[in-house]
Order: C-alpha cells, then sequence, then structure tokens
C-alpha cells in the first residue's frame, strides 16, 4: 500500500511506491487491481482530556504521518480526515480503523475509542462536494478546534 502526503487535484503530491495489489474475486479469479485513493474520517471519542493535551498529541501524529490533511478535536473527541491509498476499501478500513491504536503510545494520543469510520471512493468525494452535500473539503490542512 502507498500513503499520500496530500492529494490535489485527485492526484498524490507524494507517495511511497509499491507494485499494484493482487486480490482474489468471489469467482476465484486472481485479478491485479491498482490501489485507488480512499477519503477517510476517523472519528474517536472518550474521556475529556485537556484542549493543549489533545492539540499536543494530534500534532505529533501529524508530524510522524504526513498524509493526515485534517484533524479536528474537543476536549473529548476527535476528527482525522486524509486520503489512503488501496486496492479496496477493506483494506482502506482496515489501515483506518489501526491507526489510532497503533500510534497512542509514541503520539501520546488519549485513551478514546474509534466511534465512527467513513471510507469513501475519491469519485463519491468529489461528487459530494460538487453537489453541495457532504464536508467541506479538508482545508486548512492541520490540527484544529471544533
Amino acid at each position: 500500500m502507498r500513503r499520500l502526503a496530500s492529494v490535489e487535484g485527485g492526484r498524490p503530491a507524494r507517495e511511497r511506491g509499491s507494485a499494484p495489489a493482487r486480490t482474489e474475486h468471489p469467482r476465484g479469479d486472481v485479478e491485479d487491481q491498482p490501489a485507488r485513493l480512499w477519503h477517510i474520517t476517523l472519528s474517536v471519542a472518550g474521556r475529556a482530556v485537556p484542549l493543549s493535551d489533545v492539540r499536543r498529541a494530534l500534532e505529533r501524529l501529524a508530524d510522524d504521518h504526513p498524509f493526515l490533511l485534517t484533524s479536528r478535536y474537543a476536549e473529548d473527541h476527535a476528527e482525522i480526515r486524509y486520503w489512503e491509498e488501496a486496492r479496496d476499501l477493506h483494506d482502506a478500513a482496515a489501515v483506518a480503523l489501526r491507526l489510532w491504536g497503533e500510534h497512542r503510545r509514541t503520539a501520546k494520543l488519549p485513551p478514546w475509542e474509534i466511534v465512527g469510520l467513513e471510507v469513501i471512493g475519491r469519485e463519491t468525494y468529489h461528487q459530494r462536494i460538487s453537489e453541495g452535500y457532504g464536508p467541506p473539503p479538508a482545508h486548512p490542512m492541520g490540527v484544529h478546534p471544533f
């Protein structure tokens, strides 16, 4: 899988290389499938933590993983939005579900649980934006309070 630093105009600004993924299809065939872009929104929540601690933890996570586009936070919840490159929704969701737990210690993230996950394809993301519903584009990038 490749991870992206940012996406502009639907194209990766920086990527880490990998070959197309191979996947088995329900009918039993194996087919080469190129990786696709998925927009991830990961929501976490739990016991209230001082805002300054939440902000520092999310900034550390973003420093360690520059593919994070934006994070919004409050004392008891946060939302992380980013682009993931994966061969299918299952792979993108699996990576997203591991993000918080795998980096809890290194980024000193609050001991919150994942309470929401949305994974949508690039085309769906852009369609929602063009039709005026769905979240606004992730600008400005970075860590911001709700």
